[in-house]
């Protein structure tokens, strides 16, 4: 399967063979570096990590990642960059564009990190906004692989936590593929609105307690 050139932005950016493609990418990525094994399949590559947000296991798994294959980041944090304010997400796009062969966003605006993969030319990550957090997502089913004891169309998750972006994205059809998902949110009123998309879509299946 070729993904080259291709930006993730919201989980429903990839189907479900392509997601989990992914997932089985990573692992196999995992096991090269328990190994010992170096690819250096981003050598000569540069990658620039947008952070809008303060981070501690998202900029660690890019740096890490990226540093694993060989490849250079550069951090741009809150306080690094002149986007949103002297310079508008376009401009800003074009010009890291040129410099950088990927960009990873996490912020605020899920409309920024769209504009981004738009006129920057190359690949676009998002890191997390206000309303996906698609890395995440692959992370979590990963795990779900590793631990569960039962194929992932048989896994019923619940998600305890913030319901902003996380929750959306664990609901998704295309992640589970077939399972149901059940978010809970903590924080009133802010999990409902994206729920009502996703969640009978990938919850309607024989057998699904609802």
């Amino acid at each position: 399967m070729n993904l080259r050139g291709r930006s993730l932005l919201k989980e429903t950016d990839l189907t479900a063979e392509e997601f989990l493609y992914l997932v089985k990418l990573g692992s196999h990525c995992r096991h090269e570096k328990r190994m010992g094994f170096q690819r250096n399949r981003l050598a000569g590559r540069s990658i620039a990590l947008i952070f809008e947000k303060t981070s501690t296991r998202t900029r660690s798994a890019f740096e890490v990642a990226a540093h694993d294959e060989g490849g250079h980041v550069t951090y741009l944090g809150p306080d690094d960059s002149q986007l949103g304010r002297k310079e508008s997400v376009k401009d800003t796009a074009r010009v890291l564009g040129r410099m950088f062969d990927g960009i990873e966003y996490r912020g605020f605006s899920q409309a920024d990190v769209e504009t981004l993969a738009e006129f920057a030319g190359v690949p676009v990550w998002n890191g997390l906004t206000d309303a996906w957090h698609p890395t995440q997502m692959l992370a979590d089913i990963l795990t779900m692989r590793d631990h569960a004891a039962k194929p992932l169309a048989d896994v019923t998750s619940c998600y305890l936590g913030d319901g902003r972006n996380t929750a959306p994205t664990s609901s998704t059809p295309t992640s589970g593929c077939r399972w149901a998902s059940r978010p809970t949110s903590g924080i009133s009123g802010s999990t409902n609105c994206c729920l009502t998309r996703s969640t009978p879509a990938c919850s309607r299946r024989p057998g699904t307690r609802r």
